[in-house]
């Protein structure tokens, strides 16, 4: 018998269908910071400060490209609760793919080099870069704030109550974050500091989207027995 869309067995499958997107998305955003400084840690230094921005560890190592690029396919082809939330998405992803595209300056490379996928001067592309980068992390904080903390009808549950203060939480200060940013780059803060924010930045678009990919059960809300699943209800 041909089963009906929205049958109990096909929900169930979309539900972790999704949910499995959404961790990915987490997971990759939570070890791209650790995977790039360590495999750039282990190769020769061309500068002594090398490890100033993950960013930077694109000349060294592969890491940052094999991460990054998967992430923002994965939101690139994410499909959200509605229309925005699919811009958001897409857009973000498209954003993170210029950030790979567009490499960021560095000390130990002259002005005019050609750099990156297009082979644009170095200095020419650490302005696209840095305006991919702070463009996908405002997505990715509006997208927390907004649109994580969504929930369908009736009344939110004690642990949903949690889940959004946690997505409100980890969005906003990703705007705290980038706003500190500006602030480095128009002070004399020592430049290693970008390196903290970024880990930050990135730990917090990660964990957002582990905490809606449903990773930490007892944030999860219960499911009662012979309910149907909804992903969009979550």
């Amino acid at each position: 018998m041909r089963r009906r869309f929205g049958s109990r067995p096909t929900a169930d499958k979309e539900k972790r269908m999704y949910l499995r997107i959404r961790n990915l998305c987490g997971f990759l955003g939570m070890i791209l910071p650790w995977l790039a400084l360590f495999s750039a840690g282990i190769a020769p230094h061309p500068s002594d400060e090398w490890w100033w921005s993950i960013s930077a560890t694109y000349y060294q190592s592969p890491a940052l490209v094999a991460v990054l690029v998967p992430a923002s396919i994965v939101l690139i082809s994410y499909i959200g609760y509605d229309d925005l939330d699919n811009w958001i998405t897409t857009l973000g992803g498209i954003f993170g793919l210029g950030i790979v595209l567009f490499p960021c300056k560095v000390n130990w490379i002259a002005d005019g080099t050609l750099v990156g996928f297009f082979q644009v001067p170095i200095q020419i592309s650490h302005i696209v870069h840095s305006a991919c980068a702070g463009a996908f992390f405002l997505l990715m904080a509006l997208n927390s704030i907004f649109l994580f903390t969504k929930t369908g009808a009736g009344t939110m549950s004690g642990r949903k109550i949690i889940r959004n203060r946690i997505y409100r939480i980890c969005g906003w200060s990703m705007i705290a974050l980038e706003a500190a940013f500006l602030a480095v780059s128009l002070t004399g803060a020592p430049r290693y500091i970008v390196m903290y924010l970024e880990i930050a930045l990135l730990s917090l678009f990660g964990f957002a989207w582990l905490v809606k990919g449903e990773a930490f059960p007892f944030l999860n809300d219960k499911v009662p027995e012979h309910h149907e699943p909804h992903f969009y209800s979550i």
